[in-house]
């Protein structure tokens, strides 16, 4: 205290009560830097139109950003932008880079310290530049309910700036069972809920939205409930503060717009799998028709192809199939890549052959549209090593082997059959235009065929997340 007297009187132009509210405030530092795991300074505006610091606090369970105080020392505006600017306009600037008297880099997030109009000092949160974004406010309710009553006890003042910092709504109950305190979120929260009257100074069992603990429920001090009031959905916890004066605390987050979101998901899941599920029917409806077409037509060559196109559709409605039992716009890899393998066995393998198709190597998620292409490559692949691999042979195996990457993953079909000449393959075949279409167009990889007599290896490589490049430039 007497350092920020002594600093404030040689440096700034406050006047006797504004550095008073100086020292009071410093008081909450040391809880705030251990809620967030920051460092936490007050500057103040010096004569000359730099700030100074004038208190701090470094977090006592995570590694601080700085090894020395910094007490006494200058903020200048070209490396601390942010604190310029909440002393220039008044207003709050959240997450800007900036560079210590220790010359380290870290993100910076100012509040204003106010006299009425009047700036008289910031109130700045710091944390390691690697370490990412800081949150625009805080959330007490996220930490430990140790760490909830600690910071309840320095939220009393009228006066106090952190009440204002957290994104919740707080009040402090004394022991006489009266509302002593209030911040301005709690204000909104029961003027949204109807309450008229501010209910500072009144009873809290006038004003409770939940009913008090049983005797035996709160052992610990800390009692948590979810609630509906109105059409607003509540998380309220009741933490017992231990002190002469104060009873308990109480903090309220509404969380009604993250309820919504839920039942939004959950819509929209039961959407998906509704139009997965209709596409599927439609497409093995498609399915049917060809194969009565097949027995229908005498012509071999029209037989394959209506059989051919038959398996096709089929590979795309087995996706479906897994898509509407998921009730997500993702799908396993792996049971894709098992379903087409049954199909086209179950379809295009001679009767006479003894066959082993095995898929190995990593399964995960992809998304429908991959799912969907993949489905489409990986049947053409087999289907064209059972018509043509394995002739005059009464045994054959295949491999589908995966391996997943971070942004290309990879899918090599391995036959051990008598293999082709891939120059004098023609590139106007329909399947082939299909993997080669499919792989460029749709997957955005690369299509790499190697063939000799003791077999053929197909590989493709595609995104593991598809970007939706539409309207970029």
């Amino acid at each position: 205290m007497d350092q920020i007297t002594s600093l404030c009187k040689q440096y700034t132009d406050l006047t006797d009560q504004e550095i008073a509210m100086i020292a009071g405030m410093s008081g909450m530092l040391q809880p705030l830097a251990n809620l967030e795991d920051a460092d936490i300074f007050i500057d103040c505006p010096t004569r000359d139109g730099d700030a100074i610091v004038v208190a701090e606090a470094k977090p006592e369970d995570a590694p601080s950003s700085y090894k020395l105080t910094v007490v006494g020392l200058l903020a200048k505006p070209e490396n601390e932008p942010a604190v310029a600017r909440t002393f220039m306009l008044g207003v709050a600037t959240k997450q800007v880079k900036a560079i210590t008297q220790e010359r380290t880099r870290v993100i910076q997030s100012v509040e204003p310290i106010k006299n009425g109009d009047r700036v008289i000092g910031v109130l700045i949160q710091e944390k390691r530049d690697e370490t990412g974004a800081v949150r625009d406010r805080l959330h007490l309710s996220e930490q430990s309910f140790q760490r909830m009553a600690d910071m309840l006890l320095h939220v009393s003042g009228e006066n106090s700036w952190l009440p204002e910092c957290i994104d919740e709504a707080l009040l402090i109950v004394d022991k006489e069972g009266m509302v002593t305190f209030r911040n301005s979120l709690a204000r909104e929260l029961y003027e949204r809920l109807g309450y008229v009257g501010d209910i500072l100074g009144q009873r809290y069992e006038n004003v409770r939205l939940i009913d008090d603990p049983a005797e035996g429920e709160d052992s610990d001090g800390y009692t948590s409930v979810e609630t509906l009031v109105g059409s607003h959905a509540l998380s309220i916890k009741r933490i017992q503060i231990r002190s002469e004066e104060v009873d308990f605390g109480i903090i309220i987050r509404d969380i009604t717009s993250q309820r919504e979101q839920e039942k939004q998901l959950i819509l929209k899941s039961v959407a998906i799998k509704e139009i997965h599920h209709r596409v599927k029917n439609n497409l093995q409806t498609i399915a049917s028709l060809l194969r009565l077409q097949t027995r229908r037509t005498e012509n071999e060559s029209t037989r394959e192809v209506l059989s051919e196109s038959m398996n096709r559709i089929l590979s795309i409605a087995a996706t479906h199939e897994l898509l509407a039992r998921s009730g997500v716009d993702q799908v396993m890899l792996g049971e894709v890549l098992v379903n087409i393998k049954n199909n086209a066995v179950r379809y295009f393998a001679p009767q006479y052959l003894k066959l082993h198709i095995a898929v190995e190597g990593d399964d995960f998620l992809v998304d429908s549209e991959v799912a969907t292409s993949v489905a489409l490559i990986t049947n053409e692949l087999l289907q064209n090593s059972l018509k043509y691999a394995f002739l005059n042979r009464e045994n054959g195996s295949i491999r589908i082997q995966v391996t997943h990457g971070d942004l290309y993953s990879t899918i090599t079909v391995v036959d051990d059959g008598c293999g082709f000449d891939v120059g004098a393959a023609r590139n106007d075949r329909l399947g082939l235009s299909i993997v080669q279409t499919l792989v460029k167009d749709k997957l955005h990889g690369r299509l790499s065929i190697q063939s000799d007599e003791s077999g053929t290896t197909v590989t493709f490589d595609f995104q593991t997340q598809l970007i939706d490049l539409t309207g970029v430039t």
